[in-house]
């Protein structure tokens, strides 16, 4: 589904491509005009009415297929989001309890070296790390690590 939006976007970047396509038929007329001419005073014209408006339109037209190109982007980004927040979870009637689960179970904490987390044996993010080791106790006590976000959720008061 294209948008206006999309659509003018690409109006930018084909205005884009036409600048840079007059910019360079202009310099190669004036290319084509200078060298024909011996004497300065005479390519001068030449010069100011083709090759410098040409180098102007190629600049133009980079910047058009520049902000062009960041504006499709954008469009595509934001039509994207859309369609993200328009799809609903599959399954999200017929359980209801299954984001209530808990991700992980296990008793077994662990620990990254240098991190300030405890996470539970299963937690996604430590599972299957070689480098996790157990947690001491002492750290725990001393309030150093901090329970996980994903696997030690904050429990409700009444």
């Amino acid at each position: 589904m294209r948008t206006a939006r999309l659509r003018t976007v690409h109006s930018v970047l084909w205005a884009g491509w036409a600048a840079l396509a007059a910019g360079a038929v202009l310099c190669v007329l004036g290319w084509y005009g200078v060298s024909g001419e011996r004497y300065a005073e005479r390519q001068l014209p030449y010069l100011a009415s083709c090759t410098v408006p040409g180098a102007a339109l190629i600049v133009a037209g980079a910047v058009l297929l520049t902000h062009g190109r960041g504006a499709l982007a954008a469009a595509r980004v934001e039509e994207l989001y859309g369609l993200l927040l328009a799809a609903e979870p599959a399954g999200a009637e017929e359980s209801g309890t299954a984001a209530d689960a808990p991700l992980a179970v296990s008793g077994d904490l662990l620990m990254v070296p240098g991190g300030t987390l405890w996470h539970r044996a299963d937690c996604p993010l430590v599972a299957g790390k070689v480098e996790s080791v157990p947690v001491d106790a002492k750290l725990l006590a001393s309030g150093e690590l901090g329970p996980c976000p994903i696997c030690e959720p904050v429990e409700e008061t009444d």
